[in-house]
């Protein structure tokens, strides 16, 4: 059995990783995650979800997690920002501008206060609010002021990565340009990402690579699996995190996360017997 006693920091994206396909944590999460925390395991929910839909995803038990948001945009523990990477104005309103022209898709703008949407088709809107827990309609998105952007997310129901990545790909090297489902494309910062989110965290808090664990499904992980030296891909996961990631774990639905979670706990047990 792998010894996994010198895990300090545990990293795990949300949708097809840590949650099944209705969207639900493991019924266990919680004793295993209260376990965690008795080995003084930092958890850290890393996601392109909004900082508030993961806070209220978690209630109580997310009182001590460290929460990567917006993909790596926004990292926030016990209140306090640890890191705001937002956008500068010129560069939103040229990708709302350009978003605007690609047949199909819908625009979310991504603001530290709340998440920002012009259209209300239902198919859309049922997006929105399944990983946007404060928002607001407005008439026109380069109207919007008083907030800082963090990500512009688009919902694209013909498919991102053949749809609206293509239109987008151009600029990455300027920006990050993420496919982070296969409805959504995330237009950030170019420093935003969940790696050097999860880099913050591990200086913020004196945690190695060798000392971390993450896990991840789709292409907005990568980095992360590239600053983890405990890299697990989902076997549901993208062919390129399978590539990046060291380990592999059951698929979300058979809750590989919370697999590979038991292993750690069975190794802190393993040492506490024998010392």
């Amino acid at each position: 059995m792998t010894n996994f006693t010198g895990i300090r920091l545990i990293a795990a994206d949300m949708d097809g990783t840590l949650l099944n396909s209705r969207h639900e944590l493991n019924n266990n999460f919680h004793t295993v995650y209260g376990k965690l925390k008795a080995q003084h395991i930092l958890f850290a929910p890393a996601s392109g979800r909004q900082l508030y839909n993961l806070q209220n995803k978690f209630g109580d038990t997310g009182d001590d997690m460290v929460f990567i948001a917006e993909n790596g945009s926004h990292v926030q523990y016990k209140g306090r920002d640890i890191l705001v990477q937002s956008l500068p104005p010129d560069k939103v309103k040229m990708l709302v501008t350009m978003a605007r022209n690609v047949p199909g898709v819908y625009i979310i703008l991504c603001g530290k206060k709340q998440a920002y949407v012009e259209s209300t088709v239902p198919e859309f809107m049922q997006n929105v609010e399944m990983y946007y827990d404060r928002r607001m309609i407005v008439e026109d998105l380069l109207k919007v002021e008083d907030d800082e952007f963090l990500k512009i997310a688009i919902c694209d129901l013909n498919g991102s990565e053949i749809n609206s990545y293509p239109a987008f790909r151009h600029l990455e090297g300027e920006l990050q340009v993420k496919v982070s489902g296969k409805i959504w494309l995330d237009l950030s910062h170019q420093l935003a990402n969940k790696g050097r989110a999860l880099q913050v965290v591990q200086r913020e808090f004196n945690i190695s690579p060798e000392q971390t664990m993450a896990f991840g499904d789709y292409l907005n992980d990568v980095e992360m699996m590239q600053q983890a030296y405990y890299s697990y891909a989902m076997s549901n996961a993208h062919p390129s995190v399978k590539e990046v990631a060291r380990f592999a774990t059951k698929s979300n639905e058979e809750n590989g996360v919370g697999e590979v979670l038991d292993q750690v706990l069975e190794s802190f047990h393993a040492r506490q017997i024998i010392s």
